[in-house]
């Protein structure tokens, strides 16, 4: 699995660093519009202005502690509450239908909202990123209790074990890889609800800096957010993965 992946990251970085190559070439030739376009080296420019100056990295920093504490305790909240559910069916297929309504609600709707009750600060960032998650983590984490092995669980049914017994011992383990599936979905969502609410109204983070520099045509820059952006999506995501595999040998372990 391990060699798969590898040749499958080796193959993604090939392409991409032959499509940043003719991009350059296409660029210098003028066979692009430079100016509306960007290029790499336009772009790599920006980065090193951006972080001597340490703006760029001070807004990296704060998009990523949104999206981090958004994703955290969104994603945590709707976790345990999907779990917990289990012990309420009947109340579960009604939470579920509520977040179902939730989350087909576009957050950026919500954004002006959420700006004005918690202000421009980072507050009002980590809400937006928590909502982002929220949802979805009830419902996948609702699906998870549900979808235990029945034979399983009936084999604790006839030992007539208690309720907070078999949550403990066959829904909570059964639902650990759903827990890191919601939270790699998830890192998506609160990255897109921190930055909507960067753009809506902040004075730090990409996208403030993304927003400010579409506003003043600098390709170049919007590019450069664009690609932090994507990196800090890629990082987080690697990070979950880890954890994962870490969790999981543990288990094998025990």
């Amino acid at each position: 699995m391990k060699s798969k992946n590898t040749g499958a990251t080796a193959i993604v970085a090939t392409i991409l660093v032959v499509a940043v190559v003719l991009w350059q070439m296409a660029a210098q030739a003028n066979l692009i519009n430079g100016q509306l376009l960007g290029s790499p080296l336009g772009i790599y420019k920006s980065a090193v202005i951006g972080f001597t100056q340490g703006q760029l990295l001070y807004d990296t920093w704060v998009t990523l502690w949104e999206t981090l504490l958004g994703l955290l305790v969104g994603s945590g909240l709707g976790i345990v509450l999907g779990l917990v559910l289990w012990f309420y069916p009947r109340t579960s297929a009604i939470v579920e239908q509520f977040s179902i309504l939730l989350n087909s609600i576009p957050k950026i709707a919500l954004g002006p909202l959420i700006i004005i009750w918690f202000g421009s600060g980072m507050i009002s960032k980590i809400w937006l990123a928590g909502i982002s998650t929220f949802a979805v983590a009830i419902i996948s984490s609702c699906a998870a209790a549900q979808e235990v092995d029945r034979d399983l669980l009936n084999l604790f049914k006839s030992f007539k074990a208690q309720r907070a017994k078999v949550f403990k011992k066959l829904i909570l383990p059964a639902s650990v890889p759903w827990i890191f599936s919601i939270f790699r979905i998830n890192i998506g969502f609160a990255l897109i609800g921190a930055v909507v609410g960067e753009f809506i109204a902040s004075e730090n983070g990409l996208g403030h800096a993304v927003f400010v520099a579409g506003s003043l045509f600098d390709l170049n820059t919007v590019w450069l957010g664009v690609i932090i952006l994507t990196l800090m999506a890629a990082l987080l995501t690697w990070v979950v993965q880890l954890t994962e595999e870490r969790v999981i040998s543990w288990k094998g372990e025990q």
